[in-house]
């Protein structure tokens, strides 16, 4: 009898230990198997829609100085990153081959001037002779004979010939004169503007050899602090939305990796149509202006660039995620919500009506023409719609919505039974 009453007395203990923990069990076990979600809230705010590039930093004019003449380089007056000016020395060729050639075609010059007074003094001699010796043939035919005559008129034509002939010579000489002086300025190679020097491929001592081709010796960049180019290169899929920015002047932005915290701006100066094909991918060149007053944007630098598009402001916008989310138990999604996931929707009685009276009209009218462009607007207007998910207590209601701009992040809400505020699932949650 004692042992049944401690019996017993063991299994109301057990029993009301049980009770008692029941009810918190039970509860623990509801909390594991309830679903929760994760939500973002619809807010209200601007949208910028943007296409990004990667472009290379260009002088707006690169200016190739070359040497016209040969020889050795005796003098370099600047180095990398000078800045110079128009006339600005700055290298010079061994010019004494080329002062040897001026002194020789000047001395070549005051020979033919020589020669031509020495030719226009025998023909003023000569014009004497045939001056008397008409005279005298007045006076007496028979002082001169015929022959005679002849030979004074034709020494004079030879001298009148000889003078022009010299004085042809003069010309060549001072044409020569004016080359060798003009070869002997070409050892002074200047700048032609005013500018940067971005690159110098000589050096001291060394020798140039201009008779087959002119060599580069620097490249000057005028203009560099003022502006500067950033090439792009854009896919044809997107060149539409840079011609309409273009035309918006809107503003492009972009970063080098030079100054990693700075956004640099510029505008669209040019849309080039000479087209680059690459393994079947069309791109276009976008040429950015861009100002450059601190000289930080240097030539070749690679630019990540951000054009501007479209935009919105104070619109209804909600995140991208929400509509990427897609529910996928069924038992989560209220009842008249779930033929959205369960492939039933085709069933839709309404759905089934409408594409039975369509089959319909087709059959009594085969030769139907096309829907006009106000009907396909409106089937573009219905592909653009899709759903949003939105928690209903315990389970997720759909709320159809039309979208219209995205960005990275937000896609602006055009018709939907959303307020700013509302929050819209974007995941579930990981138990």
């Amino acid at each position: 009898m004692r042992f049944l009453t401690k019996f017993l007395l063991v299994i109301a203990v057990l029993g009301g230990v049980g009770r008692l923990g029941y009810r918190p069990l039970r509860d623990y076990l509801d909390s594991r198997n309830t679903v929760s979600w994760e939500t973002a809230e619809v807010v209200r705010g601007d949208l910028v829609v943007t296409r990004e590039s990667t472009g290379t930093v260009k002088p707006v004019l690169s200016v190739s100085v070359g040497s016209f003449v040969s020889g050795p380089i005796v003098e370099l007056n600047v180095d990398f990153n000078a800045e110079v000016k128009q006339g600005d020395i700055l290298a010079k060729v061994d010019p004494r081959l080329f002062i040897a050639s001026v002194r020789r075609d000047e001395a070549s010059l005051a020979t033919r001037r020589a020669e031509v007074e020495r030719i226009e003094a025998q023909l003023q001699q000569a014009v004497n002779n045939y001056n008397r010796g008409k005279m005298l043939r007045k006076k007496n035919v028979g002082y001169l004979s015929d022959r005679e005559m002849d030979q004074l008129t034709a020494e004079v034509k030879v001298l009148q010939a000889q003078r022009k002939l010299a004085k042809a010579s003069i010309l060549q000489a001072e044409a020569a004169l004016e080359t060798s002086r003009a070869n002997l300025n070409y050892c002074e190679i200047t700048a032609p503007v005013d500018g940067i020097v971005i690159d110098r491929k000589i050096d001291p001592g060394q020798t140039l050899a201009a008779q087959f081709q002119t060599p580069e010796l620097f490249i000057v960049a005028p203009d560099l602090r003022k502006k500067v180019h950033v090439f792009a290169s854009v896919d044809e899929a997107d060149i539409g939305l840079i011609q309409k920015a273009r035309k918006e002047k809107r503003r492009v932005t972009f970063k080098v990796d030079a100054h990693p915290g700075e956004v640099f701006t510029g505008e669209i100066e040019q849309i080039r149509v000479s087209a680059t094909t690459t393994q079947n991918v069309v791109t276009y060149p976008v040429v950015i202006a861009a100002q450059n007053p601190d000289l930080k944007l240097l030539p070749n630098m690679t630019a990540e660039i951000v054009f501007e598009v479209n935009s919105a402001q104070d619109v209804l916008k909600l995140p991208r995620s929400a509509l990427r989310f897609f529910p996928t138990d069924i038992r989560y999604v209220r009842e008249p919500d779930r033929r959205l996931i369960d492939g039933s929707n085709w069933q839709n009685p309404a759905t089934k009506d409408s594409t039975d009276k369509s089959a319909d009209k087709k059959a009594e009218k085969p030769d139907a023409p096309e829907p006009d462009s106000v009907d396909q607007d409106a089937a573009g207007d219905e592909d653009a719609k899709t759903h949003v998910w939105v928690a209903d207590g315990q389970v997720l209601r759909a709320v159809e919505i039309k979208v219209g701009l995205e960005d990275s992040e937000f896609a602006e809400i055009i018709e939907a039974d959303l307020q700013a505020g509302d929050r819209v699932v974007t995941a579930q949650k990981e138990s």
